[in-house]
């Protein structure tokens, strides 16, 4: 027997869910289901009795929502949740208040067919669990404003290919973000605190199609720059930020002096689709030392090998340091790497992207 298991709490309103999700976690040994309930009245009670060391929470449920049951839990014992969300729009919104209010992760599942689809990312689910139980939910940041097949894991080169084009002299400049598990709060955070008059910013994301239109727009509402989901052929331009559309691919190329987006379909980097990697590689070989990069946050090694390309084609790399890592996975890899040239505190990257 594995000792101390991960405690599970499972919270959901489908008897369908519920039994699966029950089903997946108890094939392994480092997890444990220590109940699941309807709604979470019935999970308050048996929180009770023994607190779980992560929760899977569905947002739409009777007697109690789960947006409101997460913020009360944040409030009285902050505890990783996972949000287990419909792919679809209204989801998306109220997901995104989900992770604004502290939830860790987000888990989709589909609108019909969901008993299948959970268990053919089991393996996701899974990772997913782990790495909740190992977070440091004291150091969420606080916003500043007024499959059991595992696919081939694919690099960089499935979508771009090395090699330097930069513009050695140009007035444009901007900032390369990459994140994942714990991002979406230090991304508001970050994004939050810049000015208007700040370089433009190119953003990845690891975050589901549906959901990265949600969180843009939620982030435009409250941020001094503009936040949009990128489109091919936008600017990278001072006041913006652009987001990496969910399944989607963004780089960066250089159209005379100007840097454009571009938004392509390509398999997925490193398991991700958006990639940190490829986002990364794009802005090492168009933009060079015009480009400033930075890694926060997230599971897995995804953007570490691209942030030692930027360094080494002359750009500024910057990596989140640990103390402030909700998961200090990524980071971590591209300090390991040596591709990181200073290891910051969370609350001192807005001011050295500024500069």
């Amino acid at each position: 027997m594995v000792n101390n298991p991960v405690k599970v709490l499972i919270v959901d309103d489908s008897a369908v869910v519920r039994q699966a999700l029950v089903s997946i976690l108890g094939h392994d040994r480092s997890i444990k289901v220590i109940g699941h309930a309807m709604d979470p009245i019935f999970a308050m009670e048996k929180m009770a009795k023994e607190w779980p060391d992560v929760i899977l929470l569905d947002v739409e449920m009777p007697r109690m929502d789960g947006l409101t049951f997460l913020r009360k839990i944040m409030a009285e014992r902050p505890t990783p949740v996972i949000i287990c969300s419909s792919l679809t729009a209204k989801g998306a919104e109220t997901t995104m208040q989900a992770l604004a209010a502290g939830a860790f992760a987000i888990f989709t599942k589909p609108t019909i067919g969901v008993k299948n689809y959970l268990e053919d990312a089991s393996m996701d689910l899974v990772s997913a669990v782990r790495a909740a139980a190992g977070a440091r939910m004291s150091r969420l940041p606080v916003p500043q404003r007024a499959v059991q097949h595992t696919p081939p894991k694919l690099t960089a080169d499935a979508v771009l290919a090395p090699g330097s084009e930069a513009m050695s002299v140009t007035t444009d400049i901007f900032t390369a973000i990459g994140t994942s598990t714990g991002g979406t709060q230090a991304l508001e955070y970050v994004l939050a605190a810049l000015p208007r008059t700040c370089p433009g910013i190119v953003v990845v994301q690891h975050m589901p199609e549906q959901f990265t239109a949600a969180f843009a727009e939620r982030l435009n509402h409250i941020c001094q720059v503009e936040v949009r989901e990128a489109r091919t052929g936008d600017r990278v331009i001072p006041g913006r930020a652009l987001i990496a559309p969910g399944g989607k691919h963004l780089v960066v190329k250089r159209s005379g002096a100007q840097y454009l987006a571009e938004v392509i379909s390509a398999p997925p980097v490193n398991r991700h689709c958006p990639s940190v990697d490829v986002l990364f590689r794009s802005v090492a070989k168009y933009a060079g030392k015009n480009a400033t990069g930075v890694i926060m946050t997230g599971m897995g090694d995804d953007g570490a090998r691209g942030l030692l390309e930027m360094k080494q084609a002359g750009a500024r790399t910057l990596a989140q340091d640990e103390a402030s890592c909700v998961v200090f996975g990524m980071p971590k890899e591209a300090i390991r790497l040596g591709a990181a040239d200073r290891v910051v505190p969370l609350h001192q990257i807005p001011e050295l992207i500024s500069r």
